[in-house]
């Protein structure tokens, strides 16, 4: 039997692809994590940099900066579910992904680079600027991700080999994010003193518009590394998902509304998008942060602060294999709670750090790296599980609506942590610095609150994750009852 509705156009044969059973070759595993590469080096340097950019470079107010990220993020509120439901309906040789990636990945870091720029001295026409550069660049960052990462359930539906492809996959996020931070601080050595200076008025932008270019090329290669490298079994999958939607007897496709409606009545993806938001809140709360933290607070420099990021999330590389094998040993709900239970201590630990207290703030980050891993690595591999539950309930795949809510609520979490903190700073009267001026002292009333921030407000963030992740209800008996049942109701009547 054909595995394939159009078969006589395959140019290879798709019979090899058991999605069920055959398992992903070593370089497609590469290949799938390169993908997450570029976004996650985008993602990370916009985390830790771009609101200290917005407020120390360009010279914008902390609540107009805060503005910015939120306006874009309005609009990705829009952006994300479309681009889903858009990349679900796709029809192409290479199937519904891939072609969105191809087309996205050069914009994508062009735009990025555009945001490292400060084309004006006055203040409204760089916030309209850095509005119109945002949404282009969320506009891209979009439709790259989003079906890079609805590429999971579809190129596997093992229940191990997702978390294991995860593992590939966070291992290139997490090790670009510690690229990123190695680069940064690079350039920030090559380029002297930084720091703004009276009469030489070295405002210290050309470092930010060179990490901007650099990143900017790798981020978009990475991409393409990931498109033809899963090329084969992205179209083999595609293929074997027309040839099961031709056996349903309704193959009418729900409207946009239609597929709201049937996510957000799938109880396990409420709690893994609260789950995730949670943790993901706090991560981007923390990231945004801690240049504050590292430099007004403890009295560290700049390199001080790379340094430590670096160490947060070398610990959560090298922590994701272990987690992997803890998820496969015990189950992903016990590996998240362990993580995030470490997590919760050294984040709350930050808030009673004095200046001086150095090795503790490495003791510290390294904690942090433990359970931020599992903050990357548990919740996506969630995902497929809840759509294999989705196609059980409705005969039909629907991954990239699913991964817009979560791609969604990444942005959010960064959007909402960086407005939440540009108005948190400005109320407690955190002085902007000046162009050509030396860099303010600020008051005791900001540097509470950055306590405030990097401490009790994660902390809380992420107990409210261990309470969802508790009543998280698709155990790995439950998704083999799903798969069991998903095999017989594909199987073609008469066998």
């Amino acid at each position: 039997m054909s595995n394939s509705p159009n078969n006589s156009q395959n140019s290879f044969d798709t019979s090899q692809y058991d999605l069920t059973a055959t398992k992903l070759t070593f370089s497609e595993k590469l290949a799938y994590g390169a993908g997450d590469l570029g976004t996650s080096i985008t993602t990370n340097i916009l985390s830790f940099f771009l609101l200290f950019f917005f407020t120390n470079v360009a010279g914008l107010e902390p609540a107009l900066a805060g503005l910015v990220l939120l306006i874009g993020k309005i609009w990705d509120a829009i952006n994300d579910p479309v681009v889903g439901v858009l990349s679900d309906r796709t029809k192409s040789k290479i199937g519904r992904r891939l072609p969105w990636m191809i087309y996205a990945a050069i914009p994508f870091g062009l735009s990025f680079l555009a945001q490292w720029l400060v084309p004006s001295t006055d203040k409204m026409v760089l916030f309209w600027y850095y509005v119109i550069v945002g949404i282009v660049f969320n506009t891209f960052f979009t439709a790259v991700n989003l079906p890079y990462t609805a590429l999971t359930p579809e190129i596997t539906q093992d229940y191990n080999e997702r978390t294991s492809l995860n593992t590939f996959r966070f291992t290139f996020s997490i090790g670009g994010s510690i690229l990123s931070l190695i680069i940064a601080q690079v350039i920030f050595d090559f380029f002297k003193d930084p720091e703004r200076q009276v009469g030489t008025c070295n405002t210290g932008g050309m470092q930010y518009i060179v990490l901007g270019a650099i990143c900017a090329i790798i981020s978009s290669l990475s991409i393409y590394w990931c498109v033809f490298g899963i090329k084969k079994r992205a179209i083999a999958s595609d293929r074997h998902r027309l040839y099961n939607e031709s056996l349903e007897v309704d193959s009418a496709e729900p409207s946009f509304f239609e597929q709201l409606k049937i996510v957000f009545n799938n109880r396990p993806f409420l709690f893994v998008i609260g789950i995730y938001f949670c943790s993901w809140l706090a991560l981007q709360i923390t990231a945004s942060i801690i240049p504050y933290f590292v430099i007004n607070w403890m009295k560290l420099g700049e390199k001080d602060f790379t340094t430590v990021m670096i160490g947060v999330q070398g610990t959560a590389l090298a922590m994701l294999p272990v987690w992997s094998a803890v998820s496969k040993r015990l189950g992903k709900k016990a590996a998240y709670f362990m993580g995030s239970g470490i997590w919760i201590i050294a984040q709350a630990g930050l808030f009673f750090l004095q200046e001086g207290q150095v090795v503790l703030l490495y003791v510290l980050a390294i904690m942090a790296g433990c359970g931020i891993s599992t903050a990357y690595l548990i919740p996506w591999s969630m995902i497929p599980d809840v759509t294999d539950l989705d196609e059980l309930e409705t005969g039909q795949r629907r991954e990239g609506i699913f991964y817009a809510f979560m791609v969604l609520l990444q942005k959010f979490g960064l959007a909402g942590g960086l407005f939440l903190l540009g108005l948190g700073l400005s109320w407690a009267k955190f002085q902007e610095s000046v162009p050509c001026q030396p860099a303010p002292v600020q008051p005791d009333s900001a540097l509470f609150a950055i306590r405030v921030v990097i401490g009790p407000l994660p902390t809380i963030a992420l107990i409210i994750g261990l309470g969802l992740a508790y009543f998280y209800p698709i155990t790995r008996e439950v998704h083999s009852e799903i798969l069991m049942r998903l095999a017989e109701k594909r199987r073609p009547q008469g066998e």
